[in-house]
């Protein structure tokens, strides 16, 4: 396979995705009083994407085998071969599964829903045309809010929203994307610059959300871009070096979302957070897999090329041939981009009741859903 074959793949992750299918049941509102639910909003890209790509015109869809292999023993859109963080949160929280916004049918918003949109960018030009960003994200929770008032009241839905956690993943594919398409973007700013535009537009998010009643939200800083499969491929000819020209990119931007939701905390009353350092738990099991029970941390189960890091997994991107290891759950990275249903759960018991500070803080997820 060339390097043309590497790059195509490469790109394609871009339009990165994942899904469900779930039936809400109704309660009535007395009910759901009584049990005083706490709602999950989830926005973002391809980590927390349950299928909303599977009902736009994109090619980034996973709702093909083997995706969704190992769980629900179908695809069902989500880039895994079983469940997503959001998946499991929603366990832990004792809600239903969080469906896709764009569902047909789905209606049932008291228990929350997933806007996020794989290949998604804070910056609305980021694969533009090819995937919901997060602005227009935003747009749909407005319609969600709008929704939410006009069936239950004025004050039930603003103590609903307001008790509610904003689950968010975002602005991996604000770097990757100008990299791999070789954008000019990038050198038309200094790094800090184009940085504060990423951060600059999620804070603006942040705020409107907090506006219409949201009060708790969860982040995920960026993983380590640089050595995913799907960026390593670039660097081929280099014996597979980590991709390190995203790096500084990825530093800065960690440090500054951190900033952020800490000046929020102290700017918005009742704000509260919980920021969840993605970065250094995929490090490490990509340093040390065995150390918390996987065979690969580099090298993805689904794909082909060096390091199955092209994303050609299930055959349906341009290129049709593919790999497949036999047990996902040995390896850390599912496809060249995402991982597999063991590694998000083990990254979601942390996230839920973590306590080491390092990791997460100031609060873990499941103390934001305590809070009343």
């Amino acid at each position: 396979m060339g390097s043309r074959s590497y790059h195509l793949g490469i790109l394609t992750i871009l339009i990165l995705s994942s899904t469900v299918v779930v039936t809400c049941v109704g309660h009535s509102q007395s009910h759901d009083k009584k049990r005083n639910i706490v709602p999950l909003f989830v926005l973002g890209d391809s980590i927390f994407d349950p299928g909303n790509n599977n009902y736009i015109n994109t090619i980034g869809k996973a709702n093909y085998s083997p995706y969704g292999q190992t769980f629900f023993k179908h695809p069902t859109g989500r880039f895994s071969d079983g469940r997503i963080i959001p998946d499991f949160i929603a366990e832990f929280a004792k809600l239903p599964l969080i469906p896709p916004y764009l569902q047909p049918g789905n209606h049932e918003f008291r228990y929350g829903v997933n806007f996020a949109s794989a290949g998604s960018g804070v910056m609305p030009e980021i694969n533009q045309g090819m995937t919901i960003d997060l602005q227009t994200q935003l747009r749909y929770f407005k319609n969600v809010s709008g929704e939410l008032r006009q069936r239950l009241g004025e004050t039930e839905a603003k103590a609903l929203l307001s008790r509610a956690v904003y689950l968010f993943s975002a602005g991996s594919n604000d770097y990757v994307f100008p990299f791999t398409i070789n954008s000019t973007v990038l050198r038309t700013y200094s790094h800090q610059e184009y940085v504060g535009l990423v951060i600059g537009n999620i804070s603006s998010v942040i705020q409107e959300i907090y506006k219409l009643g949201g009060r708790k939200f969860g982040f995920l800083n960026l993983w380590p871009l640089a050595c995913v499969p799907y960026m390593r491929v670039i660097e081929v000819d280099k014996n597979g070096a980590c991709f390190d020209q995203i790096t500084p990119y990825i530093q800065l931007h960690n440090r500054a979302i951190s900033k952020l939701l800490h000046k929020l905390q102290y700017e918005l009353h009742g704000f509260k957070y919980s920021s969840i350092d993605f970065y250094s738990f995929l490090k490490e099991r990509m340093d040390h897999p065995s150390k918390y029970g996987f065979k690969e941390g580099m090298v993805a189960c689904c794909g082909s090329g060096p390091y199955r890091g092209v994303l050609s997994c299930g055959g349906k991107r341009g290129v049709k041939e593919y790999e497949l290891c036999e047990n996902p759950s040995e390896n850390l990275f599912f496809d060249s981009g995402h991982l597999t249903d063991r590694a998000y759960h083990q990254f979601s018991v942390q996230a839920w009741s973590g306590r080491d500070p390092s990791f997460i803080a100031p609060y873990n997820l499941k103390s934001l859903f305590e809070f009343n």
